[in-house]
């Protein structure tokens, strides 16, 4: 059997948390759960992940600190930033090497959509 794709989830919102992880499970990914930025971080030490989508506004270490720590590590991996803070945070993700940032609330449709071009329209197809 083909493994799932792995994406990590950083959101300290529980609603926001749970619609996302439930849309990611429905299409076939695997959704990986970090409540705060220090989690996401040892979560980022303990396994490999095809794609990471974090809030800005995280409690501990900023979900732009996560970006550029997940960028240092493994630079060929997607990184969506989400924010409901306006340009100032987006700017920062954006300069550490967000791959995308989306404005909160976040259509599903649109969040699937945006996962699926950036680490392939099957979920479950073979990791590189």
């Amino acid at each position: 059997m083909v493994p799932k794709k792995s994406i990590l989830i950083v959101e300290d919102d529980q609603n926001v948390l749970s619609m996302i992880v439930k849309h990611l499970r429905k299409a076939g990914y695997n959704p990986i759960q970090a409540a705060d930025g220090l989690e996401a971080l040892r979560k980022l030490e303990e396994d490999d992940f095809d794609l990471v989508i974090t809030d800005v506004v995280i409690p501990y270490i900023s979900g732009v600190g996560v970006v550029s720590a997940f960028k240092k590590k493994r630079p060929h991996v997607p990184v969506i930033a989400m924010t409901g803070y306006g340009k100032e945070p987006e700017a920062a993700a954006v300069e550490k090497n967000a791959d995308l940032v989306l404005a909160k609330p976040v259509k599903m449709s649109s969040l699937m959509s945006q996962i699926a071009t950036l680490i392939g329209s099957s979920p479950e197809e073979d990791r590189p």
